[in-house]
């Protein structure tokens, strides 16, 4: 995720970084160089004049607008929804943990407070790891048993059973008497809260907004823009290329962000900071049980991976 500093209005015109022309310039120059083809050769494909009015791009022009705003508007949703399911997972983990340490009984530093805290911090890591797919491995072994790790990463989703783990911890503290039924329903209920965090971020990512409307979309607007320069040239002359490519810029810089944010769980610039979270979480979780909390690590100048 890219956290800029704050610019003023000048500044902004000139920035690179976390800029999605970052991303769609080469397609800018080709297009540039396609509109220059068609001004030096006036409009004309194998000494055949391609001749078109302008009247009929802007009435495309507004309707493609208008379909890349409602596109948008969709992956702005997705992204949305998934950064508010993770804010509910900062939520519920450090609710979570402040009911384990101030109503089960345990000593802070006990053992089975310290394994409790270490699951939560492995969930968090886990649901991380399945959404970008990629192994949690290495944090499973840093935070529990080897024993534990082994049975996990022969799983296929973790994280349930990083939550069937949770249940266990709450049974034998049931069992023990830490618990009375009342604490114990309580605690279970924010657990399935957890799990309600993992499904709906499974379902965004496992429902991609439908391939043919982006099929469609895409076509359109690179359609738009290859022949647009047939139907300015005539009016514009040397000029044709920039107006088009500002034109193009317009349309394939909106088109490139829905692509990016529709996914909001990847590791492009623009996505959400997964990995920043859940050492929020994790910070969070040891800070509550007096254990060290360890330095945020940053990826690169402006991105919060």
């Amino acid at each position: 995720m890219v956290v800029p500093p704050h610019h003023n209005w000048f500044r902004l015109l000139f920035v690179w970084k976390g800029s999605i022309i970052e991303k769609i310039y080469p397609r800018l120059i080709i297009l540039f160089l396609f509109c220059c083809a068609v001004v030096y050769l006036r409009g004309e494909i194998f000494q055949v004049k391609i001749a078109l009015n302008p009247t009929p791009f802007t009435l495309i022009g507004v309707a493609v607008a208008i379909f890349l705003g409602f596109r948008n508007s969709a992956s702005y949703d997705r992204y949305w929804e998934g950064r508010k399911l993770w804010g509910s997972l900062v939520l519920e983990s450090r609710s979570l943990m402040r009911q384990v340490t101030t109503l089960s009984g345990l000593a802070m530093d006990s053992v089975e407070i310290q394994h409790f805290s270490h699951l939560l911090i492995a969930f968090t890591y886990a649901l991380k790891h399945q959404l970008r797919k990629t192994s949690p491995e290495a944090d499973l072994r840093r935070l529990l048993s080897p024993e534990l790790t082994d049975r996990l990463m022969q799983a296929r989703f973790k994280p349930v059973l990083i939550l069937r783990e949770m249940g266990y911890w709450l049974q034998q503290q049931r069992q023990r008497g830490q618990l009375d039924s009342i604490t114990l329903v309580t605690m279970d209920t924010t657990i399935n809260h957890l799990s309600g965090v993992l499904a709906g971020c499974e379902r965004i990512a496992n429902t991609p907004i439908p391939y043919t409307y982006n099929v469609l979309l895409h076509r359109t607007v690179y359609l738009y823009g290859l022949f647009l320069p047939f139907g300015l040239v005539d009016t514009l002359g040397w000029t044709t290329p920039f107006i088009v490519v500002f034109i193009g810029y317009t349309f394939i810089a909106v088109d490139a962000i829905g692509n990016e944010i529709e996914e909001p769980f990847g590791t492009e610039p623009n996505d959400l900071p997964l990995n920043a979270m859940c050492q929020i979480i994790e910070a969070s979780v040891r800070e509550t049980i007096g254990e060290a909390v360890p330095t945020p690590v940053t990826v690169q100048p402006l991105i919060v991976d």
